[in-house]
């Protein structure tokens, strides 16, 4: 079941004939929680968490009620996108369109008149090309983001830009969704202390403040229906948990907060950020125990999967010994099929086939994957062919130009991640899985290899137009596979040992 991530909300923007009055300024009201309450009674607790908020105490509502418990901000992210087209004279035409978001923010900390706001990645930053895995409502795909801002307003309808506050972001991490943003000016923080995501289990209760739709601020309640689940959809590598509150677009970003039993107060265990698309209530938070580090370092940590993101020279070799074992040696690139074959000196044969494959067997591109001279890395990238059907022809990698050399590294790289997890999922499926980690295990690389091959498309689309400009034309001999089979006649680099001094002591 996908995911969407349902808090952007876009709009068209409006103008005004006449200047509103000016609306009070924001500015930070400091305010202490009281004293921690008493442990909350069964049946309320079965955990860390209540199940209920019947218990709530007064003081909290109290403080919820005012006006100034603001801690959740409206967001709009506001950006321009240059379109490229060609017109009806041939010649490009440059498009610039504009596309207007809101989501939701929360100050958490406040340093040195400084206010530090968390929110989704998706709210802070809207994607900087367009594609069919990062879509912009009203902008094509294959569009090119020129500028973007973004600024705390009242709601989506809020054409009075002169109290409005501007942010920049801080640092944002794609794969936990979340980014830390900054306004230059005190602004009212979440009052409650950091809680523990990992404590939570199902039926506890929570509460979400945010901007649904962009048009208010409001309070939604749900309770957990599942304390753990792991989100790789697209960009996204986190763990999760899934409430059912009702929440809408312009929800994300918002804090998710649960009642401490020990304590009877609010904590924050977690940030909305998605919801399934066939899905009427079931909506994904990202757990806040991976976000503690984020939001005191303000450095992102990027988080790599053992089972297909090593590339050493232990993962070669494992993946040259399933060779032998596995019968099929082909794994897919991008829209493309590829193949792997190991040659007499250790070197390994990728082999890209044309789209036609396998009613025409022809590959576009062959490359040469050495094994590295003392070192610990997977491989060293060595000849390039490009073919077409009339054959190949062979390239050293210092006969390209600078891109396309950049592009043969990519694709080297990519196909090597592939591989290595196409194999690996084949030899976990030759036997029997008969414990819960072994079919996790094999549920993570199919779905990390699905995931992989599908944002290398325009890659493989890029291999098989480059492979129609230099693959043999004219006077050139074609070559085939055979020749990338034989290894090369001449001699690789090899670090020489520096000579002895003259006299010196063997």
């Amino acid at each position: 079941m996908h995911r969407a991530a349902f808090g952007l909300v876009f709009i068209a923007m409006a103008t005004s004939a006449a200047e509103p009055p000016a609306k009070p300024a924001r500015h930070a009201v400091p305010w202490v929680p009281g004293q921690a309450g008493q442990k909350l009674p069964a049946p309320l607790c079965s955990g860390e968490y209540a199940d209920d908020l019947s218990l709530l105490p007064a003081g909290i509502r109290e403080f919820d009620a005012k006006p100034q418990s603001q801690y959740s901000y409206c967001v709009r992210n506001t950006a321009v996108y240059e379109c490229l087209s060609y017109g009806t004279d041939g010649n490009v035409r440059r498009v610039r369109k504009k596309a207007t978001s809101h989501g939701t923010a929360f100050g958490y900390k406040f340093v040195n008149g400084e206010t530090l706001l968390l929110t989704n990645q998706h709210v802070a930053e809207l994607p900087s090309v367009t594609d069919d895995e990062h879509p912009v409502e009203d902008i094509p795909n294959g569009c090119k983001r020129v500028s973007d801002s973004l600024r705390i307003v009242d709601k989506d309808s809020d054409a009075y830009d002169r109290d409005d506050i501007p942010l920049t972001r801080v640092v944002t991490d794609p794969q936990m969704d979340v980014a830390v943003l900054k306004a230059r000016q005190p602004l009212q923080t979440l009052p409650w202390a950091i809680g523990r995501s990992s404590a939570l289990r199902e039926r506890n209760v929570v509460s979400v403040r945010g901007f649904p739709l962009g048009a208010f601020q409001a309070t939604n309640m749900g309770k957990v229906v599942s304390a753990y689940d792991h989100d790789d959809y697209k960009d996204w590598d986190h763990e999760d948990f899934v409430v059912d509150a009702l929440l809408s677009p312009g929800n994300s970003g918002s804090p998710v907060l649960a009642l401490s039993c020990k304590t009877g107060q609010f904590e924050l265990v977690g940030i909305y950020h998605a919801g399934y698309t066939n899905g009427s209530a079931l909506n994904v938070v990202v757990g806040i125990d991976q976000v503690r580090d984020l939001m005191l370092t303000l450095k992102r940590t990027p988080r790599v999967h053992a089972e297909t993101s090593v590339l050493d020279s232990a993962a070669r070799a494992k993946l040259i010994e399933q060779l032998a074992s596995v019968p099929a040696p082909f794994f897919p690139f991008g829209g493309l099929t590829a193949s792997l074959r190991g040659r007499a000196d250790g070197a390994l044969v990728y082999e890209v086939f044309s789209k036609e494959f396998p009613l025409k067997a022809h590959p576009v591109l062959v490359m040469e994957d050495l094994a590295p001279l003392g070192s610990d890395a997977f491989g060293e990238l060595g000849r390039v062919w490009f073919g077409g059907p009339s054959g190949l022809k062979v390239y050293a990698r210092s006969e390209l130009d600078a891109e396309t050399q950049s592009q043969v590294n990519r694709w080297v790289e990519q196909l090597r991640r592939n591989a290595v997890t196409a194999f690996a999922y084949r030899m976990a499926s030759h036997t029997a899985p008969v414990t819960r980690e072994k079919v996790e295990q094999m549920t993570r690389l199919e779905r990390g290899l699905r995931k992989a091959t599908a944002s290398q498309h325009e890659a493989s689309q890029a291999a098989s137009e480059l492979a129609e400009r230099l693959s043999p034309h004219g006077p050139d001999v074609p070559l085939t596979t055979s020749d990338a089979y034989a290894p090369p006649t001449l001699t690789r680099n090899v670090p020489k040992e520096a000579p002895d001094e003259v006299g010196a002591p063997r």
